[in-house]
């Protein structure tokens, strides 16, 4: 399905009359070669977000609701510790992607939450430290609201998942798909870590 994303203020946005085809998976390819680029720019040395990335890198990842301290912190977990990997860091964009070209039509919240109103560490939600916390971080992420300096799927995050048994990108769906019903998303991991 081909939509034409209205802008509020055209002026704002280099998104101006583009026509996004929600069906296509041509940025797969694009997003794959610009992140092994990215890891391999890291490898060599350039582990600085602002340097590592063109304008013309920059528009495309807008165009995907996605930033650069946000690629570059999978591509530094990725190079350091191996996770998530680049079919996970794909799986968890294109849900972002999709929630941002048709819940946010395209336009980039005019907010980004302040890290110190997150849940801690410690804070616990049905017996589990970093529940809270996760959530929090995936409805942000969602909205693309993260802070620079908190990243979804970030070490933290992935030994809370392992633990219950989720993969990020599944979490990041099943709170897309709970909206404000926390309770879904606490039965669903409950559930999912006594299997």
């Amino acid at each position: 399905m081909t939509t034409t994303v209205q802008l509020k203020d055209p002026t704002e946005s280099f998104m101006e009359n583009q026509i996004v085809n929600n069906e296509s998976e041509g940025w797969v390819e694009s997003f794959r070669t610009l992140f092994d680029n990215k890891a391999a720019m890291y490898k060599n040395g350039i582990q600085n977000p602002t340097a590592m990335f063109s304008n013309e890198e920059k528009d495309f990842l807008r165009s995907i609701g996605a930033t650069t301290q946000e690629i570059f912190d999978f591509v530094e977990d990725w190079c350091d510790d191996g996770e998530p990997n680049p079919a996970m860091i794909v799986a968890i964009t294109q849900i972002r992607r999709d929630y941002f070209l048709n819940q946010q039509q395209g336009q980039f919240s005019k907010f980004v939450r302040n890290t110190d109103l997150f849940p801690p560490r410690d804070a616990s939600l049905a017996g589990l430290e970093w529940f809270p916390r996760i959530i929090e971080k995936a409805k942000a992420k969602l909205q693309g609201e993260l802070p620079s300096d908190l990243m979804y799927s970030c070490g933290g995050d992935r030994r809370f998942l392992k633990k219950v048994r989720v993969n990020p990108d599944e979490f990041l769906q099943v709170v897309r798909d709970a909206g404000d019903d926390v309770d879904h998303i606490i039965q669903f991991v409950t559930d999912r870590s006594k299997t």
